[in-house]
């Protein structure tokens, strides 16, 4: 079989799964459909917002599907009478048995971490909270369980010791797409050797469970190396935040995008020192200096920018 003779359905939503979908169609795979989530009613113009994935798809003339529910008898049979012989899944729901059983290659998915490390929603965030000096892009079969498939291949990343997610998600998105079709090549050559998971000694499966607001906010009290990778794991979105308390009573919730480490500088945890245009923050070790913040309402603001237009007379973060 060649690349254009093998008719692949690909299913995906965000942007992190368009780089992949574009390396396919501009290496001339057949991509016979895409299937992504429906438009949603977004902004104060109340717009319907389409997917990465769909402007993509209708700006290259691919055929789009976008089911409400997966299961539904009329989308499985639009599915099906594609004739597809591979489906590849990047960033999307997860299939039902019916769905990705269907294909006679198989289902394919592209997760953003080494396997079976960060199973779940939010790997890519996960692993800089968790402090991680190294990930990867990992392909695997589908099965039952969700991200626990046998692996096709995976690709190691290492993590900089101040990066954020915005930065390593752009980094896994191009690395993703290689991955991507070097898999795709694989399952046309027929030399695939799939590996389950639990083969990889030594690597146990931790989980990478969706982030909701409360898991984004700041705990003062915790150590500054693990509120700094709480900041930068979630930046530039959805974005770490806390409340800034002044003496006056207001309170404001602030985003804290970008911090660094100051071992030198002694304060209680969620206390301020200001000088110089910085703003530091005691934690339950030492310092942090806060260096973009972005108040409710405004824009993102580098530190001496925000303290120009700030009236602060005795602030503290509380959590």
């Amino acid at each position: 079989m060649t690349k254009e003779d093998l008719r692949i359905v690909f299913f995906g939503t965000p942007e992190f799964a368009v780089e992949s979908l574009a390396a396919l169609v501009d290496n001339g795979y057949n991509i016979c459909a895409v299937v992504t989530m429906p438009d949603k009613i977004a902004g104060r113009g109340h717009k319907l917002l389409s997917s990465p994935i769909k402007q993509y798809a209708i700006d290259h003339g691919i055929k789009v599907l976008q089911p409400e529910k997966l299961k539904n008898e009329d989308f499985v049979a639009q599915l099906r009478s594609l004739e597809a012989d591979l489906f590849i899944v990047i960033a999307f729901r997860m299939l039902p048995e019916v769905v990705w059983t269907m294909p006679r290659l198989g289902t394919f998915n592209l997760h953003a971490s080494l396997l079976p490390r960060f199973r779940g929603a939010a790997p890519i965030n996960r692993a800089i909270m968790a402090g991680e000096t190294e990930t990867g892009v990992t392909t695997f079969f589908l099965k039952h369980e969700i991200d626990t498939g046998d692996i096709i291949d995976r690709v190691r990343v290492e993590i900089g010791p101040d990066e954020d997610a915005g930065s390593l998600h752009d980094r896994l998105m191009a690395i993703g797409a290689s991955l991507t079709l070097d898999t795709v090549r694989h399952i046309i050559a027929g030399d695939l050797k799939p590996i389950p998971q639990d083969n990889f000694a030594g690597e146990t499966p931790t989980p990478a469970p969706k982030i909701f607001k409360e898991t984004c906010l700041i705990d003062w009290s915790r150590p500054a190396r693990e509120i700094h990778n709480h900041v930068r794991g979630l930046s530039p979105y959805p974005a770490a935040w806390t409340n800034l308390a002044d003496t006056d009573g207001s309170e404001t919730t602030v985003k804290i995008l970008k911090t660094r480490i100051s071992d030198n500088i002694n304060l209680a945890p969620g206390e301020i020192s200001l000088g110089n245009g910085k703003i530091y923050v005691g934690t339950g070790s030492s310092a942090i200096e806060v260096l973009r913040l972005q108040p409710a309402g405004k824009k993102v603001l580098d530190t001496a920018d925000f303290l120009r237009g700030a009236r602060l007379d005795k602030p503290k973060f509380v959590s």
